[in-house]
């Protein structure tokens, strides 16, 4: 299959098997991810694996990030999640939100790869992403920032999630 095949065919599964890649894959996924276009090879991201009991410490840091009690069943919906995280390097020469572009190439790759390879796909956000609960249970850097999770697990036997539409290219591209 070609890249744009890939990329068109790409969809978001949120319900997922508790099929999962290895940690060896995931390791594979992440090197070949590593290959975005990055300005000064900076490598301004990283990514922390949740499985099993993490996802679980993970629920109670977003329960109470929210001012609940108990914890949160949304990470329990995959095997695995993929915590993308932004971690700026000093630079002269690369503005942050340039190298926020990188980790956030990183994870979309991640995604594709994934997808492309059988396993069903979600980017997850929220606002509790930015708590001061939940950067503490990933054991985040001062300057680091999370920027959500790729809940993944395996595609559903006959199941097909819902098509993306394309975007019309006349509306989105223009000349000067």
């Amino acid at each position: 299959m070609s890249v744009r095949d890939a990329v068109l065919a790409r969809r978001s599964w949120s319900k997922v098997t508790d099929d999962a890649p290895t940690h060896a894959e995931v390791l594979e996924f992440v090197a070949a991810a590593s290959r975005v276009a990055d300005h000064s090879s900076l490598s301004p991201w990283r990514v922390i694996e949740l499985r099993g009991d993490a996802r679980e410490k993970l629920g109670r840091a977003i329960n109470k990030s929210n001012g609940d009690k108990g914890s949160s069943s949304k990470p329990l919906r995959a095997p695995l999640l993929l915590a993308i995280v932004f971690s700026p390097q000093k630079s002269g020469k690369v503005p942050s939100w340039e190298q926020e572009s990188v980790a956030s190439g990183v994870a979309h790759t991640l995604s594709l790869m994934l997808d492309d390879e059988g396993w069903g796909v979600i980017w997850r956000t929220g606002g509790y992403t930015r708590s001061k609960a939940v950067a503490k249970m990933h054991k985040l850097g001062k300057r680091e920032q999370l920027m959500g999770w790729l809940y993944v697990g395996g595609k559903p036997e006959g199941k097909r999630e819902g098509r993306r539409k394309t975007a019309d290219p006349r509306k989105k591209v223009t000349t000067l």
